[in-house]
């Protein structure tokens, strides 16, 4: 498994990857609309050429992607994506890992994710993310927004 920068050429594969990994949620949430499974491969490629995104990869599989978009102080972490068959490998927690070792600078990092996603909720908190505030959307979606104060520690399963 290698970990890396992503790159134009990866829009494609990274969005492919994206839509598989999300229409779990979409199900979840009642909602083939949100925002991960509509996105467009112009839009992944201008995140990939002005943001941060790393990728995964397993040979010449790309196996998972997070996205980081810093703002003063404060890194947001975006599209956490890790590809069905292999989630449960700790794919997630090491592209959460590789991105905070990405911006050093950062003394925050801050995501969200839907009140109903327990295995996310389950993963931010193990990596020491806490709860900020929740985000009614409408009747089927509230996002809970958690914030990590710092760098994420080795000792982290």
């Amino acid at each position: 498994m290698e970990m890396g920068r992503a790159v134009a050429a990866d829009a494609g594969e990274i969005l492919t990857l994206q839509r598989a990994a999300y229409v779990s949620e979409a199900q979840l949430y009642g909602d083939p609309f949100i925002p991960p499974l509509v996105e467009s491969v112009e839009q992944v490629r201008g995140v990939i050429q002005n943001g941060i995104v790393l990728k995964a990869t397993d040979g010449a599989r790309i196996v998972g992607a997070v996205r980081g978009q810093v703002s003063g102080t404060t890194c947001r972490v975006g599209r956490l994506v890790v590809a069905p068959d292999r989630q449960g490998e700790g794919l997630g927690t090491a592209l959460l890992r590789a991105l905070h070792e990405q911006v050093p600078e950062a003394a925050a990092f801050d995501l969200f994710t839907g009140h109903l996603s327990d295995g996310n909720l389950r993963l931010y908190r193990r990596l020491g993310y806490r709860e900020t505030h929740r985000e009614r959307m409408d009747d089927h979606l509230t996002l809970i927004h958690l914030r990590r104060e710092g760098p994420l520690e080795a000792r982290v399963p």
